[in-house]
């Protein structure tokens, strides 16, 4: 068993390299979380990736172990969903199961941007809930005490 991380930790963009992901056309990626910060979260995930699409661009048509959540955060895209090619914009959320195919395309005139979320599949994962929040005393910025800048 890994070992849990007890602090919380900051990956800044400025720490994270844009890398070209082979076997795709213009498609680069951040990993803002690994499979290893995840076991210290003690979290089961495979990785979370900031990806970028460039014009003319294209996540090709492939498929994974692994169930993926992608979320458009700029730009326009089409997705190969279920088959078809559908149009799609900034704030849309696909849910793509693991051996499913599918395929985002960059149909805007800029760089696309998209959060996508790798989520291991398996028998025995027990059902979901939503989380608990518990507030705690802390003291908070001054421009939140204050109630704004």
């Amino acid at each position: 068993m890994m070992k849990q991380s007890t602090q919380t930790s900051v990956k800044t963009s400025d720490s994270m390299e844009w890398s070209l992901m082979p076997d795709h056309v213009s498609l680069f990626h951040r990993e803002i979380v690994t499979a290893a910060e995840a076991d210290g979260l003690n979290v089961r995930l495979s990785s979370v990736l900031w990806e970028k699409i460039g014009v003319g661009g294209a996540v090709l048509p492939h498929y994974h172990d692994v169930a993926e959540i992608i979320h458009i955060t700029v730009g326009k895209v089409r997705l190969l969903c279920n088959g078809v090619w559908m149009s799609y914009q900034a704030g849309d959320t696909f849910h793509v199961p693991a051996g499913v195919v599918h395929s985002v395309v960059n149909d805007d005139t800029a760089p696309t941007e998209q959060i996508s979320i790798f989520l291991p599949v398996t028998e025995e994962t027990p059902s979901n809930r939503f989380f608990e929040t518990i507030q705690v005393q802390a003291a908070l910025e001054k421009t939140l005490e204050s109630g704004g800048g």
